[in-house]
């Protein structure tokens, strides 16, 4: 390694922007150089701008503006992107985060040019190889070298997967380590007043492709939410993705129904934070509303994160089910996570991954999973 190694972080969408945040700070701690590629795969404002704002996330070295379209069309330009800028400033590490598309093309990238990679939040797993983002997951942890996992059951799903244990490391969630940056900031009042929102209201964010791009289940989805609608108010913040399909099934504006635009960081877990209830296909939102203490229908056949349900207040259901969960949901009030939280949800992943990184670039040996997390400094 160079004497003054690069840490090259690549971000495309909106949850890579609230993991990566408690990274770079943890990296900028030890004096590692390091810099952002912003791909642009969440390109307006509402998606992107105000997450670095809000985040206090450095300016990007290059916005890719790769925009959306089909998988193929924008891997490619991804692929084509990275390929220049990786070549270009040539780091000794690229940091990849999650599951989306951006992700993909950069461990690609990566792989061919012989540049070492870690992949923050390895290991999750929904078994579900019809999702973009499961396929995103597998072919990233098969190619990182370093496999940096939120939480115990990622240990197992490597191993199953013969990644060698001396790439993996349990390192915690830097999610939640924003998350409780974030806390003091956190008050639902003025974005209620700002939209017009009783006391009592539901957040419902809905995106993923399963729900949103075959008209029949739009259908199905948007009539759940409605037969909500007519027990609690409920406003959506509407990602770009499906706002078309999700309008032609009915998911418009009305009696107790208030469609509006992304929000920003800050804006929207205010509003999580003083929600009676959320209706989400998520990831992110899963794991927030499992720390925020607030009830969590996510309307989907599998999560990737079982944690949620078995340490947090998170629920599965199906279009199907979603009015009849929401009643009950509603009825037991604020939710209380079930038992203990996630080990190593504390706040202090972002340390913990620096310092892996660390030892990593001096070329130190680390023992595998947890055994091997350096400790975290306050």
């Amino acid at each position: 390694m160079r004497e003054n190694p690069l840490v090259l972080h690549v971000l495309g969408a909106r949850p890579n922007f609230v993991k990566a945040a408690p990274v770079v700070r943890g990296l900028a701690d030890l004096g590692i150089r390091q810099a952002i590629v912003h791909t642009g795969q969440h390109y307006d404002a509402l998606m992107s701008d105000v997450f670095f704002a809000d985040l206090g996330l450095p300016e990007p070295i290059a916005n890719l503006a790769v925009g959306s379209g089909s998988h193929a069309r924008q891997t490619a330009s991804l692929l084509t992107g990275l390929e220049e800028v990786v070549e270009r400033h040539v780091p000794d590490l690229v940091v990849v985060y999650g599951d989306v598309n951006s992700t993909l093309a950069a461990i690609l990238v990566c792989a061919k040019l012989h540049v070492p990679t870690a992949h923050v939040e390895a290991g999750l797993r929904s078994f579900d190889r019809e999702m973009p983002e499961e396929v995103n997951r597998v072919v990233t942890d098969a190619l990182a070298d370093i496999l940096l996992v939120t939480s115990p059951d990622g240990l197992s799903h490597l191993a199953n997967e013969g990644v060698p244990a001396s790439k993996v490391h349990l390192v915690g969630n830097p999610m939640i380590d924003s998350l409780f940056s974030a806390l003091p900031k956190l008050d639902p009042e003025p974005v209620k007043a700002r939209l017009g929102l009783p006391e009592r209201y539901a957040v419902a964010t809905l995106h993923r492709p399963a729900n949103v791009d075959d008209p029949e289940s739009a259908r199905e989805l948007v009539e759940a939410v409605l037969a909500v609608g007519e027990q609690v108010p409920i406003v959506v913040p509407l990602h770009p993705r499906g706002r078309t399909r999700l309008a032609e099934a009915g998911l418009v504006t009305g009696d107790n129904l208030s469609i509006i635009d992304p929000l920003g960081y800050v804006d929207f877990l205010s509003l999580v934070r003083g929600a009676a209830l959320v209706v989400t296909d998520s990831g992110g939102v899963q794991e927030e509303t499992t720390m925020l203490g607030v009830p969590c229908l996510t309307v989907r056949a599998n999560t990737e994160r079982p944690i949620t349900i078995t340490h947090g207040t998170n629920r599965l259901v199906t279009p199907a089910t979603l009015p009849a969960e929401a009643s009950k949901a509603l009825a037991d009030g604020a939710a209380t996570p079930s038992g203990e939280l996630p080990p190593l949800w504390d706040g202090a992943a972002g340390p913990r991954i620096a310092r892996v990184i660390e030892a990593w670039l001096r070329g130190d040996n680390l023992a595998p999973a947890s055994q091997g997390v350096p400790p975290a400094t306050s």
